[in-house]
């Protein structure tokens, strides 16, 4: 097996400057591409595949290059280097980008970009309607202007250590052939939610102020809803629609009156759902594995363990006792 991220989805790999730029393009925007360093190191490898809305990609010049996008304008990135250093300016801002310290240019901020020789990178891209529209599902109001993130993602510990592990489980989604649509549907929603609410940026002080509570009649229609669409990929945002209340106070109500998430409610509402079907499934063509996924659930370990928490034992024994 390649052990390369995404091998199994490879776009193109060349050493062809010109085919290098318009490859890239194609999947980004067009930009100029310059080799800054020995050009006989130029060896370009380009994987990328698409789960849901969001995009993720491995990318590796070989070379030392200069990369000049100028304004993304319909998307943002988050770039993590997997080795080496990259040097990477946005508006006013500049970092130095390594693996552990990923860089987020916004679209509306002019990018210029120098990437070390040997510095692969894995990029994860969000549409910016998807930003926006989130930012303004949490908010319960139209945007008065864009939204613009610090340029530097610290990876190195607290949020970002976990968003970096949530971006592994997306390449792993991709190379296992794409993960159930219950399962990609809560990754991408988990990554951007988190990046919205955790990064700073020129929205995340009206984001982190305390909004009014949902009552408790809007979290039972919530939660409604929630058992009846819970088979769909839905997200906190479909759900606040459902209801006719903003994101911020769906999650307030919820914390208020439930003391968890919505989404941690959905997920035990699935949780109850891979119960029922373990319970009345044939061993013999059920597995574990497959009922999980189905229900969103990607990674064994954690499911399994929650599992354990809600039903006292293994999903494993409750199959065998069906």
């Amino acid at each position: 097996m390649d052990s390369v991220p995404l091998g199994n989805s490879p776009l193109f790999a060349s050493t062809d400057l010109d085919e290098v730029r318009e490859q890239v393009g194609r999947v980004f925007c067009p930009h100029r591409l310059d080799v800054t360093g020995d050009a006989g190191l130029l060896a370009a490898r380009f994987n990328s595949a698409q789960l849901g809305s969001v995009r993720v990609s491995y990318l590796d010049y070989g070379a030392e290059v200069r990369i000049e996008p100028g304004e993304l304008e319909s998307f943002y990135l988050v770039q993590i280097p997997l080795a080496g250093r990259s040097l990477i300016r946005c508006g006013g801002q500049e970092i130095v980008s390594t693996p552990g310290l990923a860089s987020l240019p916004s679209p509306t901020e002019r990018l210029d970009m120098r990437w070390g020789a040997h510095c692969p990178q894995l990029i994860v891209k969000f549409d910016r309607t998807a930003v926006e529209d989130a930012v303004g599902q949490l908010l319960g109001e139209p945007l008065d202007q864009p939204v613009v993130f610090d340029l530097g993602v610290d990876l190195t510990g607290g949020w970002g250590q976990g968003w970096r592990a949530m971006a592994g489980l997306l390449v792993s989604a991709a190379e296992s052939g794409g993960a159930q649509p219950l399962a990609a549907a809560h990754l991408e929603n988990a990554l951007l939610f988190s990046l919205i609410t955790t990064q700073p940026s020129n929205y995340l002080a009206r984001l982190t102020t305390p909004r009014p509570a949902a009552v408790p009649k809007v979290v039972r229609r919530a939660m409604a809803f929630m058992d009846e669409h819970a088979h769909l990929p839905i997200t906190t945002g479909d759900v606040a629609r459902a209801v006719a209340v903003s994101v911020r106070s769906l999650q307030e109500g919820f914390r208020a009156h439930l003391g968890l998430t919505p989404m941690a409610h959905l997920r035990d509402v699935r949780l109850a759902r891979v119960h029922a079907e373990l319970l009345a499934g044939d061993p013999a063509r059920c597995t574990v594995t497959t009922v999980a996924a189905r229900w969103g659930f990607l990674h064994q370990g954690r499911f399994a363990a929650a599992y354990r928490d809600r039903y006292g034992r293994a999903p494993s024994v409750t199959l065998r006792l069906s």
